[in-house]
């Protein structure tokens, strides 16, 4: 296996050719015809939009980078019609699905990526390629907790690992992790470009909505009930967490029907509820829709089913802005150019904190703090009256976004060719 030094010598020694406008991808591969083969471990689950959005977003940036690789997914979980979204938009896909298939992926695929998602969700599949292959493999895009002596391992082994959020990063860093390569890297569903423009279409004719005259907004209970969304007896620590959830629901849902009320008492604009998982559908009822004044109702549309990415992307393009409580809704539209507000709970993750890697800190909100609830209306307001200087934000935070999308991507692609040549010409040094 080559070592950081060696990994780091390669970067620098092709790092030149890769950063100028003027190169072009084929060039490399012209005298290897072999594509290289991309393991991407992601699709955690699919009763979330973000959740789903990851691997659309790796995908699309895998086919924009490094287009002459042949990528296999190997998901986690792709039912509920995903399976078929992916292929709407990526019909060359592979899958690696089962025992046999993910054998077969082990020998024949040169390298592994970990897509994006809350940790290192695959860590087990991340050892199992390590010790059976010995090939390369990357992280793109986790957010980071406490880390044990495996998971420090795991990272340092990997070519590279960009982390979602800054905070992420320095807890990798202080724990010892010491992979060549360690920074600050997109949540890969930024890049997401699925849509499903006909549905939104009818959506808005059906709900009395107008394109660029209306606000979203997404409702969250402190911790998403998965005793509900996958229903199960309830655990102790579910009980706990169902406690939470009903102690706060007021507490967090208020600021929210605060902000609907402003912005239908003091602008033209409606207000959307929906939902980024299926558990909110009924929450945006219970804590907002049906508490809100009779007046307010008359211009806010309750969303009344869950939807796929596509879909939920198409509606979000064609608002003025989004806001709440979730984060890959936000993340789906500033990927497009849409403003979009983050509220965020010391229940969660550091993931929120990307906002202000991404330069959005002031539409970041901790809603635990007194003084950021008290600027939440007046920023969401501000969505609805000062639509141009609102994308003008977002368009400063996408390109943020896609300039760190450039520049990880390099390595990807630097790190994809050196495994295809590790492997094709195994006497290379």
């Amino acid at each position: 296996m080559h070592t950081p030094a060696d990994r780091r010598t390669f970067i620098k020694s092709i790092g030149a050719i890769t950063a100028t406008a003027a190169y072009r991808p084929a060039a490399l591969f012209a005298a290897e015809p072999k594509p290289r083969k991309i393991v991407l471990r992601s699709s955690w689950q699919t009763v979330n939009i973000g959740d789903i959005a990851h691997t659309p977003g790796v995908l699309r940036l895998l086919e924009k980078y490094v287009p002459e690789a042949e990528v296999y997914l190997w998901p986690s979980k792709i039912d509920a019609g995903v399976k078929e979204l992916l292929l709407r938009r990526f019909p060359k896909l592979k899958f690696v699905e089962g025992a046999e298939s993910q054998a077969q992926a082990l020998v024949e695929c040169d390298f592994f990526l970990h897509s994006s998602g809350p940790a290192l969700v695959g860590r087990k599949d991340v050892a199992r390629w390590r010790r059976e292959t010995g090939k390369p493999y990357g992280i793109y895009g986790i957010t980071q907790g406490p880390l044990d002596e495996e998971t420090v391992e795991l990272l340092s082994g990997a070519e590279f690992v960009y982390f979602r959020d800054s905070v992420s990063l320095e807890r990798a860093k202080q724990a010892g992790v010491k992979s060549p390569v360690m920074e600050f890297g997109p949540d890969g569903a930024f890049a997401v470009d699925l849509r499903d423009d006909a549905s939104a279409q009818r959506f808005l004719a059906d709900t009395g909505l107008e394109a660029g005259k209306f606000l979203c907004v997404i409702p969250r209970y402190r911790y998403t009930p998965y005793w509900v969304v996958h229903p199960r007896k309830m655990t102790v620590e579910d009980d706990r967490k169902h406690a939470r959830n009903e102690a706060m629901k007021e507490h967090d849902h208020a600021p929210l029907r605060a902000a609907i009320e402003a912005v239908v008492h003091e602008t033209e604009m409606k207000v959307l509820i929906c939902p980024e998982d299926r558990s909110q559908v009924a929450i945006g009822k219970e804590m907002l829709f049906d508490k809100l004044p009779s007046d307010v109702k008359a211009k806010t549309v309750w969303r009344d089913r869950y939807w796929l990415t596509d879909e939920a992307l198409s509606t979000y393009t064609l608002s003025a802005g989004l806001f709440g409580l979730e984060m890959h809704s936000p993340i789906l539209c500033i990927g497009a150019g849409v403003p979009a507000i983050v509220g965020r709970f010391a229940e969660q993750t550091s993931k929120g904190l990307m906002w202000r890697d991404i330069g959005l800190g002031d539409w970041l909100f901790d809603m635990d703090a007194p003084a950021d609830v008290e600027r939440f209306v007046p920023t969401v307001l501000s969505l609805a009256k000062a639509p141009a200087a609102a994308r003008a934000l977002a368009a400063q935070g996408r390109a943020n976004v896609e300039r760190r999308q450039r520049e990880t991507m390099a390595v990807v692609r630097e790190t994809v060719l050196r495994a295809g040549i590790a492997i094709e010409r195994p006497s290379a040094k």
